[in-house]
């Protein structure tokens, strides 16, 4: 439908996150909300201005936060 699936973290050009609209803190904020289950696989939809080494940077604080994997869905897989 051309949208991020539930529970999907959005990545924007300027590096800020969202969840369904409404801005997330940062990595450690947006995982305390998932339950350990959701933790296990976390997805994020990047914008695709998004700089590649705030892309890496905002995926190692998921992995460090307590994220086991981190899954980017593309604009085509939307």
């Amino acid at each position: 439908e051309g949208r991020e699936p539930p529970d999907t973290l959005v990545v924007h050009a300027d590096g800020r996150l969202s969840l369904r609209g409404a801005a997330v803190l940062d990595a450690q904020s947006y995982l305390a909300g998932l339950s350990s289950e959701a933790r296990e696989t976390v997805r994020i939809v990047p914008d695709r201005a998004l700089p590649a080494k705030e892309l890496v940077k905002i995926g190692n604080a998921l992995r460090a936060a307590g994220a086991g994997r981190v899954v980017l869905i593309s604009e085509r897989a939307l």
